[in-house]
């Protein structure tokens, strides 16, 4: 690693750090709210699922949904920023490669991603032995498996910043960065099973569940931190994120690279 390179990823997770009051407390509030609303208000109605809590079951997919929202959204305005205020220009002349650049861009954003997902997790272990009583049959929030749920969280936040990275490039304006975050992957992590377990479905609904990644994602994170689920489950989900951060990321930089729509 060259200095440049150093100089360009620090300013990208310096650029997030600064402005941590809107960038990472938000991010914690609003899935402390879910966790109020959903998991307190209506967990006891609900009733427990797959022998946990519905508040410790719901916490996993809204540390993904956050980890996908943060890492996507850093790298992608991070890009439209620079293409808006026109200093593009400079970092493209700089002695930097096209994966040089990209992996600046796509770290910043992995690294936002990571610290919302790993903060949430704690927030909820926390939250949870506050206010877990004795005499309640249901145990507390914990990780089962720490190195393995980092991996999950690390995976996917850099295949969305990655993503955002691309999306970055190719938009024209924040309106379309704020179309794929509000119409595709809002959707597609409510659909995912945040809420709710997958088997709670009917047909044809639970075999569409099962063509969206971001499911399995979800759902490996719950073997991770729950140990809910079966290893093939497990064995999907990784390849999934972890093929899908290669490739996004392939393409971001061949993308960088080749200037498109960056360079006149």
């Amino acid at each position: 690693m060259n200095i440049e390179f150093l100089t360009f990823l620090k300013r990208e997770i310096y650029r997030f750090m600064v402005l941590y009051k809107q960038t990472i407390i938000p991010a914690l509030l609003s899935s402390l709210l879910y966790i109020l609303v959903f998991g307190e208000a209506l967990g006891s109605r609900i009733g427990p699922l797959e022998n946990q809590s519905y508040m410790n079951y719901i916490v996993p997919g809204l540390a993904m949904m956050s980890v996908i929202t943060q890492s996507y959204q850093n790298s992608a305005s991070s890009i439209m920023q620079a293409k808006y205020l026109k200093f593009i220009e400079d970092i493209l002349i700089a002695p930097l490669s096209g994966l040089q650049v990209s992996l600046g861009y796509i770290i910043g954003g992995a690294m936002r991603g990571l610290i919302c997902g790993l903060g949430i997790l704690v927030m909820c272990i926390i939250l949870t032995e506050i206010s877990n009583n004795p005499q309640d049959s249901q145990p507390a929030f914990n990780i089962t498996n720490w190195p393995l749920t980092m991996l999950y969280l690390l995976t996917v936040s850099w295949t969305f910043s990655a993503f955002g990275v691309i999306i970055g490039i190719i938009a024209k304006s924040w309106d379309e960065i704020g179309s794929f975050s509000n119409f595709i992957f809002m959707p597609m992590t409510f659909l995912g099973g945040v809420f709710y377990s997958v088997d709670m479905l009917s047909e044809p609904w639970k075999t569409i569940s099962y063509f969206n990644p971001i499911y399995w994602m979800i759902s490996g994170l719950r073997y991770s931190t729950l140990n809910i689920g079966e290893d093939l489950i497990n064995l999907i989900s990784l390849f999934l994120c972890i093929g899908f951060s290669c490739l996004f990321t392939i393409i971001a930089s061949y993308l960088f690279k080749a200037g498109y729509k960056i360079k006149s």
